[in-house]
């Protein structure tokens, strides 16, 4: 579909073509449903962290280990992705089809260098400071907690990249549009989250 017949169909969608029918409001919701149960299961990692922080096993510890400029650095890519990605909505509400892949290509990019530095994070974090999966209950509950954000910000920007790849072939309609709507939700989701795991293990870490 070409850039201007998918402006023109897009033209003719409600300002919310998210919820211009009833499956697209049911998605919606449904969402709303999975989203809590993810919280349930981001809380309980948080919790057992929470409960293992202090776990070192002669290990190092977290204001030994983490680098918070590095850190900083990937919440800033991850806190901007998701204005990137409100700025998406706001040109799909406005039926731009255009600016809206542009600026879901953009939140894809600051995704995957988030990801590129949590990885070399990681990376540093086992060569050089001896800091693995199992050198103690701390860094067990370090990785999981992390690393299963970390899957969720690689599944988003995987998820983002088909939606792309159908808006370019589908264009924007009352079908592709809730699709949208909700992996913004998600990708926002996804940043909140990061949001706690920079204060409660980074900060409190560092101070704790």
């Amino acid at each position: 579909m070409t850039t201007a017949h998918a402006e023109g169909a897009a033209g003719n969608l409600p300002h919310e073509p998210e919820k211009a029918t009833l499956e697209g409001r049911n998605k919606v919701l449904a969402f709303w449903l999975f989203l809590g149960g993810e919280s349930v299961l981001f809380g309980t990692l948080f919790a057992t962290f929470l409960a293992l922080r202090n776990q070192t096993n002669e290990g190092p510890s977290a204001n030994e280990l983490f680098h918070l400029p590095l850190v900083a650095a990937a919440t800033f890519l991850l806190l901007v992705s998701s204005l990137t990605s409100v700025f998406a909505i706001q040109a799909m509400h406005r039926g731009k089809v255009a600016v809206l892949r542009n600026w879901l290509l953009v939140t894809v990019f600051l995704g995957l260098c988030f990801l590129v530095l949590e990885i070399y994070e990681f990376s540093v974090y086992v060569r050089h400071e001896e800091f693995g999966m199992t050198t103690s209950a701390f860094s067990s509950a370090f990785y999981t907690l992390v690393g299963f954000h970390g899957a969720h910000v690689a599944f988003g920007i995987l998820w983002i990249s088909v939606l792309i790849g159908q808006l370019a072939r589908k264009g924007l309609t009352v079908v592709t549009a809730p699709k949208i709507y909700v992996s913004a939700m998600y990708w926002h989701f996804i940043d909140v989250v990061w949001v706690f795991i920079f204060t409660v293990v980074y900060l409190l870490g560092k101070v704790g």
